[in-house]
Order: structure tokens, then sequence, then C-alpha cells
């Protein structure tokens, strides 16, 4: 499996990756309905379209020849931290290193950030644990995870790189 530049050609496989990815995880949580709703809104191709082209942004997708396995995306949001917005593994690929490759990749993307935030939906347990075993320490809360009145509470965690 190797990294490499998500493409617009990718879009669509992504999208799909996300949707059974969220459902898998968040359809317990949420309920089948809401999952769906949200990754209509948050994981169409025209949004995905648009973070590709966020400045001081890379999309970056995990590809094992046969499919796309995991995708993140990570932006710079000022002169010392990044952002992962996502980072998600399908779940067929999951416990096979994918989340790791990918989080090593977005710690690399903007060298001199010196530490890379992100949000986590508290009631994921296993993506909690993922990021504190790699090194994430939990700084704070957000009520709305993703957007402004999401109503998904989120645990902030950070990570000093440098």
């Amino acid at each position: 499996m190797w990294l490499r530049t998500a493409s617009l050609e990718d879009l669509e496989t992504i999208s799909a990756m996300l949707s059974e990815t969220w459902h898998d995880t968040y359809d317990a949580i949420y309920g089948k309905d809401k999952v769906t709703e949200l990754t209509k809104a948050w994981h169409s191709v025209p949004a995905l379209k648009q973070r590709m082209t966020k400045p001081r942004s890379e999309f970056i997708v995990c590809d094992d020849g046969a499919e796309i396995t995991g995708m993140a995306f990570v932006s710079q949001i000022d002169a010392e931290t990044s952002m992962l917005h996502q980072l998600y593994v399908r779940p067929s690929a999951q416990g096979q290193g994918v989340g790791k490759k990918l989080l090593v990749e977005v710690e690399a993307c903007f060298p001199d950030v010196r530490k890379i935030r992100l949000e986590v939906e508290e009631a994921n347990e296993r993506a909690v644990a993922f990021y504190e075993r790699n090194g994430f320490r939990r700084v704070g809360t957000n009520p709305d995870c993703g957007v402004k009145g999401s109503g998904i509470p989120a645990i902030v965690m950070e990570k000093v790189i440098w």
C-alpha cells in the first residue's frame, strides 16, 4: 500500500468509503438515518472537492492497488498548528497499519508547525484510543464537532510534533 495525493477521479470512491466507514462506526451511536444525513452533507463529492482547493492543506489517500483503504485531510490553521480534519480507514482495512501510515504522513505535511490538533467524537472509543496511543493528549471539548450546530460532542486532542 502507498500514500498519494487524492485526485478528482478518487472522489466517488472516497465518498463511498466514508459512507461505509461512518455507518460502520456511528450507526449504533446516532442511528442509520442520522449517519446517512451527515455523510450526504459532509462526505459528498462536492464537499470533498471543496477540500481539495483549500489553501495550505493536504488531502491524501492510502491505496493498495485494488482499492482506497483510507484517507486523511489536514490543513495548517496558524503558524504553529495544523488541524487534522479527517482520518478514516475502511472497516475491512482497520488494524492493518493504514491509520498509522496516514497519521505519520499528515504530521509531516507542514514541517514548520509544532503541533497537530484534531477533534474526535467522544463516543468513538476506538478512535480516541488510537490517537492516545499515537501521542495525542486531551486538551478540551467541543459540543459541535465538524461544523457549528452539529450537536456532535467531541474531544479536542493535540500532539506536539517538535
